[in-house]
């Protein structure tokens, strides 16, 4: 299927891990230019490199730390004229209410959720000028499978579904379209970083990672793998998928409907 994406241009943050990665990657792959967004300048230098080399496509890169307003506007600058927005960056650390402290559920707030905010505000503002656009925001499955052990993680992405459903509601009247995906868990170093988290809760050390993995009766039998997220957010930014907004797809096996 011919997704009509050659020649458009994607900005994606967070994009030299995970799924970020994964997404930018794929959008090279339907022959789009790439503006790339990350704090790590090796990490990003080394994913343009190889982009432009093994894919012939076009690429920029912003280094920055989104987690700072002045580093969220300066990106959204950058981004004037995309025709696509991915926002990936961030993760949020395992934990009760009672383990996080405020200045981590600040922090990873700034980052995570305050960043989708804004850097989607001041987007948005410049695709409603020219008529047109999309912003995908890729989330997690935590907002619909609450978990007072992952609470902060559950109230933040929570809020950004919010924020794409309201939105994205709203947004076609100015011919923009405003998506989310909803990962489950996924083969990423954020996912291996969770499960040595909740392997020091359950068993008071992180080596029962993998006992932790095989106890959560995983659809299919294993993680996802990050292109599988990646194919959904590029179908969803696609004129393929013209006729839908204010939506968010969960790509997570069922995992949210299942009992155990």
């Amino acid at each position: 299927m011919d997704l009509r994406l050659n020649g458009k241009r994607v900005a994606v943050s967070g994009a030299t891990k995970g799924i970020g990665r994964a997404v930018a990657y794929a959008f090279a792959d339907e022959g789009c230019a790439l503006l790339l967004a990350a704090r790590d300048g090796d990490a990003l230098r080394d994913t343009a490199v190889d982009l432009r080399e093994s894919r012939g496509v076009a690429v920029e890169t912003y280094r920055g730390d989104l987690s700072t307003s002045e580093h969220q506007l300066g990106f959204a600058r950058a981004c004037a004229g995309t025709d696509i927005l991915i926002n990936c960056a961030g993760s949020n650390p395992a934990g009760g209410i009672e383990d996080i402290s405020d200045k981590v559920w600040r922090d990873s707030w700034d980052l995570k959720v305050f960043s989708y905010i804004n850097i989607t505000r001041a987007v948005f503002t410049d695709m409603k000028t020219r008529g047109g656009g999309v912003i995908v925001n890729v989330i997690g499955n935590s907002a619909d499978r609450m978990n007072d052990k992952y609470i902060l993680g559950s109230t933040g992405n929570l809020a950004l579904a919010g924020l794409t459903k309201a939105l994205g509601a709203r947004s076609p009247d100015f011919g923009v379209r405003i998506l989310g995906v909803h990962p489950g868990a996924t083969a990423t170093d954020r996912i291996q970083g969770l499960l040595r988290d909740w392997s020091i809760g359950k068993y008071g050390t992180p080596n029962h990672a993998d006992d932790v993995l095989a106890s959560m009766n995983l659809p299919f039998g294993r993680l996802c793998d990050p292109s599988e997220i990646a194919d959904a957010v590029v179908f969803l930014a696609s004129p393929r998928a013209s006729y839908v907004s204010g939506t968010i797809l969960t790509v997570d096996g069922g995992a949210t409907n299942r009992n155990n």
